[in-house]
């Protein structure tokens, strides 16, 4: 399962790549199975991409987990998603720990829908964790940008209405230390499975100039292989954020 790492530049790997975790229900109906089983797969694809990113040299991984509008779903299905979370947190937390992971999470944690127990073991899985720094792992859950984004103008215009600051003051870098993670870099590759095309409220702060990767395949079927071949794509790419093109005279 090791990759070949001769197909990448090491001194090119992204040091952020957030993860939009699509298909897995697609997945299970192709196969006659419950939406269910394709979350369990997809547990599976998930990890193995972790593998790959510690292989590859990747700092921060953010996966697309649950998102504020997924309490739209059937509710038996919201339900196995609580439950799943939490099972993976506990089943998951120690190895993850042992291989220098630092798990975080990024989200309205303040959500009343959020069950207790799945507060205490993300609080308990960051307290363990907090000391680890070969990779930064965070779970986007319960988990929308444009919701981060006002809570973020939220608490600078409580801030501003205090007399703790003036408005002109107020700039890019305020905001980002409003964020759910102020630290967290930019993202320079955003992989999202199963064909679909679009960001859907992930990380619209951060994703401002990333390069965007859609493999075409479903989520159980991604691994660090797949992921392996999305940064040899990234590495492809001219970023320019917003400058000209150079092309030659003539």
């Amino acid at each position: 399962m090791t990759l070949d790492l001769s197909t990448v530049d090491p001194e090119r790997i992204p040091t952020h790549v957030g993860l939009i975790l699509d298909g897995n229900g697609r997945w299970a109906n192709q196969r006659g199975l419950p939406r269910t089983a394709g979350h369990l797969a997809g547990e599976e694809a998930l990890f193995d991409t972790v593998e790959g990113a510690l292989e590859i040299g990747v700092s921060w991984l953010t996966a697309f987990t649950f998102s504020t509008e997924n309490w739209e779903r059937d509710e038996e299905e919201v339900e196995f998603l609580m439950w799943f979370n939490e099972d993976l947190l506990t089943r998951r937390r120690d190895e993850l720990h042992t291989q220098g992971v630092r798990m975080r999470f990024a989200g309205d944690m303040s959500d009343p829908r959020i069950p207790d127990r799945n507060r205490k073991h993300m609080a308990e899985a960051e307290e363990l964790t907090a000391g680890n720094d070969r990779l930064q792992l965070v779970f986007a859950f319960n988990y929308g940008a444009r919701r981060e984004i006002a809570e973020a103008a939220a608490g600078i215009a409580r801030e501003a209405a205090e007399g703790r600051l003036e408005p002109d003051v107020v700039d890019e870098d305020m905001v980002r230390r409003h964020l759910y993670i102020p630290e967290m870099p930019d993202l320079d590759l955003v992989i999202r499975s199963s064909g679909e095309m679009r960001l859907s409220n992930f990380l619209l702060w951060h994703a401002a100039y990333a390069e965007l990767y859609f493999p075409g395949i479903l989520w159980p079927d991604f691994d660090r292989h797949a992921l392996l071949d999305a940064v040899a794509e990234y590495q492809t790419r001219d970023r320019r954020f917003g400058s000209a093109a150079d092309f030659p005279s003539g």
